[in-house]
């Protein structure tokens, strides 16, 4: 499986961002999937003071501005043409963040709204001929292995489903984003994939995180990459802006030891033995007791770190928060 990424253009003369004082209600707006999230949320509150926003989740908004749209709508059924209607005279980009990853989900359902929801999603903006689509994927595309390069860029194989089952329906996002680039060069597609996001998200890692004792696995402590998730907001805001398109490595602050990055949480942890820790993780999970799967002890054994060269250079992209902030953000909720 191949991301290989020819035609992208290595650098592109990006003019500045213009401030607004006030929002035409007749603008070009963005549509954002997913917007009810915790990273859609901070994303809608960047967003919505310089540009019109439709917010697109079937989820319900309660704190929305009073300047957001909001469709409480299923992103597979019909109604959610209805946003898109009137094509780029009153949409001008898409950004998806409206991806479950909900491991207690049937595998139906978790293919079903990530890979049909964002097919039909791709469908509108080919129809209505939009400008721009920008796609959150994720770095564990790649999947950690005993045998990865230490940083791995845009062009490495996206082998994290070997493994972990879960992340197949990610994998096959990121791959329909890159056809539809190739398929409709008219729009300006954009993948970002960021390592472990840290703050107030509810994903794994920072879940793993805020365990009162954190485990890891004896023997193992591989180097981590983590980004605060006002880093991915920026990363998000910048490929918004005319001529970005490709796929884009997003990483934060310098990558540390696993067991560093717990110290600087000023957490406890302790080691466990893998097969004893597997098969422990493997029952409480059946259980319900606990949120991680077992193929996830594969983040705290082996190595996934990226390069992000090619963000820095051509997004002119560089993380905002240090290691301290981005690891302690975890507990700002």
């Amino acid at each position: 499986m191949s991301t290989e990424s020819r035609g992208v253009p290595k650098r592109v003369s990006i003019p500045p961002p213009v401030a607004r004082a006030t929002v035409e209600s007749n603008e070009p707006g963005i549509i954002v999937t997913g917007i009810c999230g915790r990273l859609g949320r901070r994303l809608c509150r960047v967003l919505h003071r310089e540009t019109r926003v439709i917010g697109i989740d079937r989820r319900a908004f309660p704190d929305k501005p009073k300047d957001v749209e909001h469709w409480a709508v299923d992103l597979r059924r019909k109604k959610t043409q209805d946003a898109f209607r009137g094509g780029d005279a009153s949409i001008s980009a898409v950004v998806h963040l409206g991806v479950m990853h909900d491991p207690r989900a049937s595998a139906a359902d978790h293919h079903s709204w990530n890979v049909s929801g964002f097919t039909k999603l791709l469908d509108y903006v080919a129809q209505y001929k939009l400008k721009k689509l920008v796609v959150l994927s994720s770095s564990n595309v790649y999947g950690p292995q005993p045998d990865n390069a230490q940083f791995l860029t845009e062009e490495s194989p996206l082998l994290g489903g070997q493994h972990f089952p879960d992340i197949r329906d990610l994998i096959e996002v990121d791959m329909l984003a890159q056809s539809f680039f190739w398929k409709h060069p008219e729009t300006e597609t954009v993948v970002l994939r960021p390592v472990h996001i840290l703050g107030s998200v509810h994903n794994a890692a920072s879940n793993y995180l805020r365990l009162p004792v954190v485990p890891t696995l004896l023997g193992f402590d591989p180097m981590v990459q983590v980004i605060h998730e006002d880093d991915v907001v920026h990363a998000l805001k910048l490929a918004l802006r005319p001529g970005v398109k490709g796929i884009f490595n997003l990483a934060g602050p310098e990558p540390l030891p696993l067991s560093r990055i717990i110290r600087t949480l000023g957490r406890p942890s302790i080691p466990v033995p893998h097969q004893l820790a597997k098969t422990m993780l493997t029952s409480l999970y059946k259980w319900r007791i606990s949120s991680f799967p077992a193929p996830e002890l594969d983040h705290v054994k082996y190595v996934c770190m990226v390069d992000d060269r090619r963000a820095r250079e051509e997004l002119g992209y560089a993380p905002r928060k240090n290691l301290e902030d981005t690891v302690k953000s975890i507990d700002d909720l």
